[in-house]
């Protein structure tokens, strides 16, 4: 090729526009009109919420993420590493449970938190509600089990596709059992 045949070369639009948008550091521009669909973007920053394709979304720290429905769940079965309260470990056997419980580490946050109530003098209904409180849930916890052991199918599907009866409860068992069943949550929940 000769100088000549270089120096002829026209210049695209194009080629100019690249030049303009490198010399303006505008690295990003574009260098040809187009026209049809254009999707538009929109910048979304941190703690921004939105919906998109049926699906929530978040950005926590820089990082675009998923809000479900299981968040809230995930986030009340997390531990910490350390207190929030008082900034100590959380490596305590009781920690996890505590934690739970009351918000914070079991050495010293709780203990202090106990100390304190005793100091006041209504440490005595605060083990009551927390007793209370245990107890409700098992005796719901017993009441499901029981309502779901009576009602489940007792029928099996064999290797050959037949449907076979491995004994189920008679109507009568069923209430006598629902009977004892309301009796014995009954006297559970009046010891609360």
């Amino acid at each position: 090729m000769s100088k000549d045949s270089l120096l002829k070369k026209e210049f695209r639009q194009s080629d100019v526009q690249r030049a303009r948008n490198l010399v303006n550091k505008d690295y990003t521009a574009g260098t040809k009109i187009q026209s049809g669909y254009q999707k538009t973007s929109k910048r979304y920053y941190e703690g921004d919420i939105w919906e998109d394709n049926g699906k929530t979304w978040t950005i926590k720290n820089g990082i675009k993420q998923n809000i479900t429905k299981l968040d809230s769940a995930k986030k009340a079965i997390r531990i910490p590493l350390v207190c929030p309260k008082c900034g100590g470990s959380m490596k305590h056997h009781l920690a996890k449970k505590m934690y739970k419980l009351n918000g914070f580490c079991f050495d010293p946050c709780t203990i202090d938190f106990e100390n304190n109530l005793r100091k006041i003098g209504i440490y005595e209904d605060y083990v009551k509600k927390v007793m209370s409180g245990n107890i409700s849930t098992f005796a719901d916890d017993i009441e499901s089990w029981v309502v779901e052991s009576i009602t489940e199918s007792s029928n099996v599907v064999t290797e050959d596709g037949t449907i076979e009866d491995w004994g189920g409860m008679n109507k009568e068992y069923k209430k006598k059992i629902l009977k004892d069943l309301k009796t014995y949550v009954d006297n559970l929940r009046s010891v609360m």
